[in-house]
């Protein structure tokens, strides 16, 4: 019948013992039927002369032999425990579980660093009793205990080894990384931390570069696409229709097809990024330690990504070969050819580049403006500390910047000049005495006197004098060896240097032409900035 007992519907009261008022602990029966603990009945009746119930106070003659009461010791063990489990809490979803729990887990109150278990109160009892387990190392609840053991010393990983930027025990820095710094876990943790910021700063960073490098793909691709529809113009150009509709599509195809491949390639690495941003807001928020430092070492080696600085997609030119057959129609295709001149100026226009003059190359007698935009010729030779980059017979003068790849545009303002000369020149020209200036010094420049309007090059190429122009546009793109000319105000192309070798950096060049006496030519050659209309 002991067995059919609900002792869960009992208090605690029920289980006390008279004298220590606590739950009985190896409770014994005396004769008259009380109960007490093995303990507190021995102590009591210790410092008494007489021996006698506490509870009824009935006097033993002798005293008396304890006897265990067996059924009662039963029902106070069985309400012990369910007393315990009630009180334990559940674990919540942060918490260490206990690894012991079967159905509902409870919260782990103590690791074993000898079992690598976590135990709630009621699985740890064997830990407290038994002599082997007693001696087993307990410590605070850990997750994923197995992991935070050194596998060589099978002992906590409690400190950061700076120099190997591992997890270590004690053990360790006694051995292994004996002569390297080490700091504690939580140290290092906090150092790690404060990182994390900058990782994921670097990670935005790359995202935006690749979604702009996108972009412009993207437009590059579209312009690609716009330009190819001129192509309808050559119908009237029997001779010539199939090839040139051949030329374009295997053009088009071409730049499709790496921009294509430039897409995605940058959005897998756009995906890769924001997946490691997650990683490192997702890291961020962890307070442990150890997990926190190991996940953080991953962090450390971002993904492969390309350097995109230098990646461009090269739209196809087709304005060398529609050149040639507008000029043959360009009675009944004068409108076309207007609409093509616009949008090849548009498309070299977007590579404007910022620069001033370096008055460390200007010839003594040019005057420089205070910004660095204008120059014009001078009636006095400054009086100049010698400089190896400055001119000292040719009235020029570079700008400060160079460039060494790519594409560069920039416009200058010619209006109400006789004469004048600008272009561009590698840095490697002779700087000093008369200067023979071609191509194959590295000078490609278009100058412009009462003679005439000319490309210096051996022979010179002589061309249309163009009235009343007013501003010049100087694009160039260094891969591909051109040079080109540029009416911005009529919108229309001068002349076109092609194949051109450049073997180091390109500055622009600008001479303002000689001027006497306040004569005609005393405008200032002016750095304009591009001002781009529909």
């Amino acid at each position: 019948m002991a067995s059919a007992i609900r002792v869960t519907s009992w208090t605690e009261e029920n289980f006390s013992c008279s004298v220590c008022l606590d739950v009985f602990s190896s409770p014994v029966t005396t004769p008259c039927g009380h109960n007490f603990c093995r303990t507190c009945i021995t102590k009591y009746w210790d410092e008494q002369v007489k021996y006698k119930c506490p509870v009824c106070n009935k006097l033993f003659d002798t005293r008396p032999d304890l006897q265990v009461n067996t059924l009662l010791s039963e029902m106070v063990d069985r309400f012990g425990t369910s007393v315990r489990v009630r009180e334990q809490p559940y674990v919540e979803p942060a918490e260490v579980p206990c690894d012991v729990c079967t159905g509902t887990q409870l919260k782990a109150v103590k690791s074993c660093l000898e079992c690598f278990m976590s135990f709630c109160q009621t699985h740890l009892e064997p830990h407290q009793r038994v002599t082997i387990l007693k001696k087993h190392r307990l410590a605070e609840p850990m997750d994923r205990l197995e992991d935070r053991m050194c596998k060589k010393h099978e002992r906590l990983l409690e400190l950061f080894c700076q120099t190997e930027q591992v997890c270590v025990c004690q053990f360790c820095t006694e051995t292994d990384h004996r002569s390297h710094p080490v700091v504690p876990l939580k140290e290092e943790y906090e150092v790690k931390t404060s990182q994390l910021e900058k990782i994921e700063a670097e990670v935005q960073q790359m995202i935006q570069e690749r979604k702009i490098k996108l972009k412009e793909i993207k437009d590059t691709v579209e312009m690609s696409k716009k330009d190819a529809d001129i192509t309808a113009l050559m119908r009237c150009i029997e001779k010539w229709q199939d090839d040139l509709k051949q030329m374009v599509k295997e053009r088009l195809k071409s730049t499709v097809k790496q921009a294509e491949d430039l897409i995605k390639e940058l959005e897998k690495e756009i995906e890769d990024l924001t997946n490691r941003s997650s990683e490192v807001k997702h890291l961020s928020h962890t307070k442990d330690h150890l997990h926190f430092l190991q996940a953080f070492r991953s962090l450390k080696n971002p993904p492969p990504t390309r350097d995109w600085t230098t990646v461009e997609v090269r739209p196809p030119s087709y304005v060398g070969t529609l050149r040639r057959s507008l000029d043959q129609l360009e009675e009944t295709l004068n409108m076309e050819m207007k609409k093509l001149r616009d949008a090849e100026l548009k498309r070299v226009q977007q590579y404007e580049v910022d620069v001033t003059l370096d008055p460390d190359t200007a010839h003594p007698r040019l005057i420089l403006s205070e910004d660095g935009k204008q120059v014009h010729h001078g009636d006095v030779v400054k009086k100049l500390l010698g400089n190896p980059k400055r001119f000292t017979l040719r009235k020029y003068v570079l700008t400060r910047q160079s460039f060494s790849s790519g594409r560069f545009y920039f416009e200058v303002q010619v209006k109400d000049k006789t004469a004048w000369c600008l272009g561009v020149a590698r840095e490697s020209i002779d700087r000093k005495g008369k200067i023979i200036v071609t191509p194959e010094t590295g000078y490609w420049t278009l100058y412009h006197d009462k003679d005439g309007f000319v490309f210096r090059d051996k022979p010179a190429v002589r061309l249309p004098l163009r009235a009343e122009l007013q501003k010049v546009g100087v694009f160039v793109d260094y891969d591909e060896g051109l040079v080109s000319f540029y009416d911005v105000e009529a919108r229309v192309h001068i002349y076109s240097a092609t194949g051109c070798t450049f073997s180091d950096s390109l500055y622009p060049i600008l001479c303002p032409g000689y001027c006497y006496n306040g004569d005609k030519n005393s405008a200032p050659l002016i750095i304009t900035p591009v001002n781009q209309t529909d």
